[in-house]
């Protein structure tokens, strides 16, 4: 199979709000255009492309209730992609993340010089640095393959044991970008701010979160304490 066009798939918000969901469970069609602020029949071209493009997979599966079996869709491709562009460069590349080896890698610039005298000497030092630049894509990679199984287990985990695919969704965002406003989380689970809110703290139960100021985190002094075995004192920080 070719590889696919990611950055055109990549372009289109809507597409990346359907992958964003797609990496948080496994998801039926009719689920999927409750989630994005499209209607259904541009949905299903999004899902197409995606499918003709070798992104998705999708499959039929008998649901809980009698009735048509739905249609679900899922992630066919594992890899990270990588791209510099600048006035000199541009260049991207796919790594794959199934089976890849978790690394040691030391990386050394301070053997490559910073000044060269002929074009030979810039040529030399242009190739050194692609190889040490291919050291950090091999570690990318390892860590990117752990990652990967890692939010796997997690998620696997957090159903089995709290069953609030919400709440899940939630974390997930939390954990892959850091932080996030209640509105950017309303606009990206398709909530009422106050639904947000109220899952959010839900979600704090099981998992310290900083609620502050419409913006949402990980607590991660809270959650080092918890591991640690030394109790919290006092109320989640800052919360309102």
């Amino acid at each position: 199979m070719t590889e696919p066009d990611i950055f055109y798939i990549l372009g289109n918000k809507v597409r990346r709000d359907l992958l964003s969901h797609l990496t948080c469970t496994e998801c039926y069609f009719s689920f999927l255009s409750s989630k994005v602020s499209v209607s259904s029949t541009a949905v299903a071209k999004h899902l197409k492309i995606m499918e003709r493009e070798g992104i998705l997979k999708s499959y039929e599966r008998e649901g809980p209730f009698i009735g048509p079996a739905r249609k679900y869709y899922d992630i066919a491709i594992s890899k990270t992609y990588v791209t510099t562009v600048t006035p000199n460069l541009f260049w991207y590349r796919g790594l794959d993340l199934e089976g890849a080896p978790i690394e040691k890698v030391k990386v050394d610039l301070t053997r490559i010089p910073a000044e060269h005298e002929s074009l030979l000497e810039m040529v030399s030092s242009f190739l050194e640095l692609s190889s040490e630049l291919e050291k950090i894509l091999r570690a990318l990679q390892a860590i990117e393959s752990r990652r990967d199984r890692l939010m796997k287990e997690l998620k696997e985990r957090y159903l089995t044991e709290i069953g609030d695919m919400t709440q899940l969704a939630i974390l997930h965002y939390l954990l892959l970008t850091g932080e996030a406003t209640v509105e950017e989380l309303s606009d990206r689970l398709n909530l009422k701010e106050r639904e947000v809110l109220v899952k959010a703290q839900e979600l704090d139960r099981f998992v310290p979160l900083i609620i502050k100021d419409g913006t949402i985190k990980i607590d991660e002094d809270k959650l080092k304490q918890k591991l640690g075995g030394v109790e919290y004192a006092g109320e989640n920080k800052g919360r309102g």
